[in-house]
């Protein structure tokens, strides 16, 4: 009997993708509205759509993928893994997961000064938030102070500690105990601190803000209140990791005692991880949590895909480089729209002078180039870490367009 390969999956031709926007709409829970594009191929920093235009793909699927599309190397792991050993439950361990968990620990603990560090994995951000959220209640303590203008998930959990009215109104009563403080006001955290309080989290940046970046000793002062009240420092760095800032932790060097990890580390593999440091690494205990996927071998090879690839190709110094190109040729234009560009590495927010960042990022898509708006004065750039020299001034000379023709 002969095996179904991908060619016998029934999916439409590009002929007829025009109707695939309608009939998203008519099966898809509206969660995001209507889609922008139909997208159909990728490969490096490109997409392709399904009617043959291509996209330089300057937002990596919200900051996933690190490798652009179908990296190779992130391919050829994937198949052969999964052509070995596709799942097992956790009631039993793989190599590609015991070896990534070590990965992790290595890349984690120099920074924290300590040699212990254990990983719970997760399929996503949220889950890696939710993680450790029931970590933090494992204290004894239930009270956790988060920061104004913070994202860190749709899970109730993960959303308790989400800023955003909108998000919350909907869902309350979310789990309580949450008191929010001005993100990057040491004095308001010093104020809102006691003994009471099992855990401080933290976007290193806050990317759905706007790429907004705290003074640069706000982290610091965090760990010293944390280490004064018995707290736990909680570092989200679900969008800022896994090189993105052009160092494998945006918060290094100070020392967490929770990360959460996701996106950026399975380049569009659903992988996250909840790492515990010190102390935080013992919390966790048989029965106490679990997941069905989380950690599966095809994910974790394709983490370790991930990091050998950005370790060979050194693209922690591209990240730097290729940003602190983007900063000099945007800012270079003297748009009167332009005001500055904020961000690390290849996390960068385009900060304009009037609410037009909506128009704006969709006349780069009508262009072919993918951003975002995640605030209406805010262009969001978050392009895979293999980005080159020359597509980034391709994209400032179509931004130099776009933010002329949005002038009022």
């Amino acid at each position: 009997m002969s095996q179904p390969t991908a060619a016998d999956l029934t999916l439409p031709e590009a002929s007829d993708a025009p109707a695939l926007s309608e009939r998203y709409q008519q099966v898809m829970m509206n969660a995001f509205g209507g889609p922008k594009r139909v997208f159909v191929r990728g490969e490096g920093c490109h997409v392709w759509d399904d009617q043959g235009r291509k996209y330089l793909d300057l937002l990596s699927g919200l900051a996933v993928t690190a490798l652009g599309h179908a990296h190779p190397a992130v391919l050829s792991a994937i198949t052969s893994q999964l052509s070995t050993l596709g799942h097992v439950s956790n009631f039993f361990a793989t190599p590609a997961q015991v070896t990534l968990a070590e990965k992790l620990v290595h890349l984690v603990a120099p920074a924290s000064g300590t040699g212990q560090a254990r990983v719970f994995f997760t399929n996503s951000g949220t889950e890696a938030n939710e993680a450790a959220f029931k970590l933090t209640r494992l204290t004894g303590r239930t009270r956790i102070i988060a920061m104004e203008g913070s994202f860190h998930g749709r899970t109730m959990g993960a959303l308790a500690i989400t800023s955003n009215v909108k998000y919350r109104e909907p869902f309350a009563p979310l789990p309580g105990d949450v008191t929010f403080v001005p993100y990057g006001d040491s004095e308001a955290l010093a104020e809102a601190m006691d003994d009471r309080t099992a855990a401080v989290v933290i976007e290193p940046i806050q990317g759905e803000n706007g790429v907004v970046v705290p003074p640069d000793d706000f982290l610091t002062h965090a760990r010293e209140l944390c280490d004064a009240h018995g707290a736990l420092l909680w570092f989200d760095e679900v969008q800022t990791g896994m090189g993105r800032t052009g160092r494998w932790l945006a918060s290094h060097p100070v020392t967490p005692d929770l990360v959460t990890l996701a996106k950026g580390l399975g380049n569009g593999f659903p992988v996250g991880a909840c790492i515990g440091i010190g102390r935080a690494a013992s919390l966790l205990q048989p029965g106490q949590h679990g997941t069905t996927f989380g950690g599966n071998p095809v994910a974790a090879i394709a983490g370790l895909a991930v990091i050998g690839v950005i370790e060979r190709d050194g693209l922690l110094r591209n990240a730097i480089e290729r940003g602190e190109q983007l900063v000099r040729e945007v800012e270079g234009l003297d748009d009167p729209l332009v005001d500055h560009v904020r961000g690390a590495g290849l996390l960068r927010g385009i900060v304009l002078t009037e609410q037009v960042a909506t128009s704006v990022s969709d006349a780069l898509l009508d262009a072919g180039y993918i951003v975002n708006a995640p605030r209406p004065d805010v262009i969001r750039v978050a392009p895979p870490l293999i980005i080159t020299e020359g597509q980034i001034s391709s994209f400032v000379q179509a931004l130099a367009t776009a933010l002329r023709d949005a002038r009022p």
